[in-house]
This record gives C-alpha cells, structure tokens and sequence, in this order.
C-alpha cells in the first residue's frame, strides 16, 4: 500500500475513535480522499479514453482485473449509496442528478455482479466526462455530510427499515457476487462505514487502478 495513504487512514482512524481528536481525524480523511483525487484525476489527464476500458489482468484475483472506469464507477456507487441511503437517509446523487441517463449506464448498481469481458464492455458504453461528473458531485457531498457528523452519531447502528429501504431501491444486484454487501455495510456502525467505503475502499480500488494503467503504459 502506498507509505502516505496508509499513515494518513491509520492517523485517521486513531483521531476519529476520541471525542477530543474526532474533527481532526475528519479532517485528515478529507486530506487523504483529496490526495487519493489527484490521482484519479491524474488518470483523466494522462490516459486516452480507451485505455479506461483496458482490462489487462482479466481473469486474476484481486481488484486489479477490472478496468479503471469501472473501479471508478464502483468506488462511487458504493459510496453514494452508502453516504445517502443508509447514514444521511436521502435521495442518492445519482438519482437527484439523473446520472443513469448522462453517464449512458446499463446499469444503477455497483457493478459487483459483473465479470471479465462484461466489464469491459460496460466500461465502453460510459459517457467519461459524465462519469467524472457524478464521481465530483458523490465526494463532496460525502464531505459534506462527514463535516456535520456529531462524534455521538459514530456507533448508530443501520436500521432494519432502513436495510429495507436499501434493498427496495435495487442498488444492489441480487447475485451472490454483490448481495452480501448489505449485511456487510448494514452490520457496521457508523464509524464502520467511514472507515471503509469512504476511504479504504478507495484506497484499494487506487491502487489496483495505479497496476492496470502501469501494465497499459
């Protein structure tokens, strides 16, 4: 794992686990999700369009045998319904902004139901531009809603109403690929959920990221 992003989520782990350090830790969250989004705007800046559909590890074990625009896509699907669904309890960014029908997707979930060619193939039929337009508007209201997170809200548990609520919406694939994610997110606690898919998750997914575009280049 990358020596600054690992020191900056483990700092940021240890303050958000005391009242006393709890804003500093958000603070030093929002440090590593902006360092981690110079990196995937770096993508946007240096690779051509094809090269998001790359999927050079097709086939291996790990987050690396997806392309770049689908871990993108995946990141911030999660996150989006994690952040609004199930701690906010609003409407998704990608519902509010119309984002299925701008990004031209096939799909509204997170993508873990696909596999090999298939992700390649999704991966082509997105709008780009758009997709980094949904992933902008998914983190700064993730930011925004971390910044109004009382220290007292950290061990709030998912309700049973609102792991219904999630399910109904359809976020999330019923294949036995993806619809473990519910009770996985709706078995933690707040603090649980800001401390993986709104940061960990990225830094895995980057990372995995960073390997296919070294492979392509």
């Amino acid at each position: 794992m990358n020596k600054e992003w690992s020191e900056l989520n483990k700092t940021m782990q240890n303050r958000i686990k005391k009242k006393d350090t709890y804003e500093a830790g958000i603070d030093t969250l929002v440090d590593l999700r902006n360092n981690l989004w110079d990196t995937i705007e770096s993508f946007k800046e240096e690779l051509s369009r094809e090269d998001f559909n790359a999927i050079p590890f097709i086939g291996a074990d790990g987050y690396h045998s997806k392309t770049i625009a689908y871990s993108l896509w995946h990141i911030f699907r999660i996150e989006d319904i994690v952040a609004h669904t199930l701690i906010k309890e609003d409407e998704q960014v990608f519902f509010k902004g119309d984002y299925q029908k701008r990004i031209g997707s096939p799909i509204i979930t997170t993508g873990n139901e696909l596999v090999g060619s298939e992700i390649a193939e999704f991966s082509k039929g997105l709008d780009l531009d758009e997709l980094y337009n949904y992933i902008s508007d998914v983190k700064q209201s993730t930011e925004s809603l971390l910044k109004d997170i009382p220290y007292d809200d950290l061990k709030k548990k998912i309700t049973e109403e609102r792991k219904e609520i999630l399910k109904s919406l359809h976020v999330v694939s019923e294949d036995e690929s993806a619809i473990w994610l519910i009770d996985y997110w709706c078995n933690k606690d707040v603090r649980g959920l800001i401390q993986m898919p709104f940061s960990r998750h990225w830094i895995m997914h980057i990372e995995a990221c960073l390997r296919i575009k070294n492979k392509i280049r």
